[in-house]
């Protein structure tokens, strides 16, 4: 397993243990019940229930011990502390992108929080990468599978 720290917010760390517990507490229950009724079944070397319930066991035993993992490597960050001045983690900014002159705002996250749709990005994306560090009129260039996009910092803020 990995050894670098995790930077979550509170938000994000909750969100982790509430999984975790509910892996442990419910997920875990239930599926060792699965695995006893479909030992239940008779022969064991042909019995595809058995294979399968204990498939998922070995597959949800390696999720509980990976957000185990994680959730000990976890390091709580306080965003009121952040300066506001440049882009940096949990960040909101505004950009716009000199070719279309369309305006996006992106909020700058972990990979851990990063949700797509909803335009939070991971900080380890290109475009999360390239706003790392940038201040409001910074304009630079991110190469995309796309082509290049040109972008202009018109807004930082933390909300």
């Amino acid at each position: 397993m990995d050894s670098d720290p995790i930077y979550l917010s509170k938000q994000g760390r909750i969100k982790l243990e509430n999984e975790l517990r509910k892996l442990k507490t419910v997920d875990r229950p239930h599926l060792i019940n699965e695995v006893k009724r479909a030992r239940q079944m008779g022969d064991l070397a042909e019995n595809a229930e058995y294979h399968a319930a204990k498939e998922t066991q070995f597959y949800l035993e390696r999720k509980i011990a990976e957000l185990e993992d994680k959730l000990s490597r976890v390091r709580s960050v306080d965003t009121e502390n952040i300066p506001s001045d440049k882009a940096y983690l949990f960040a909101k900014v505004l950009v716009k992108d000199q070719q279309s002159g369309e305006e996006i705002e992106y909020q700058l996250a972990p990979p851990d929080e990063a949700e797509a749709g909803n335009e939070i990005i991971s900080i380890k994306s290109p475009i999360g990468a390239a706003l790392l560090g940038k201040s409001i009129g910074d304009e630079f260039n991110i190469k995309v599978p796309a082509g290049i996009i040109r972008y202009k910092v018109l807004k930082i803020s933390r909300e």
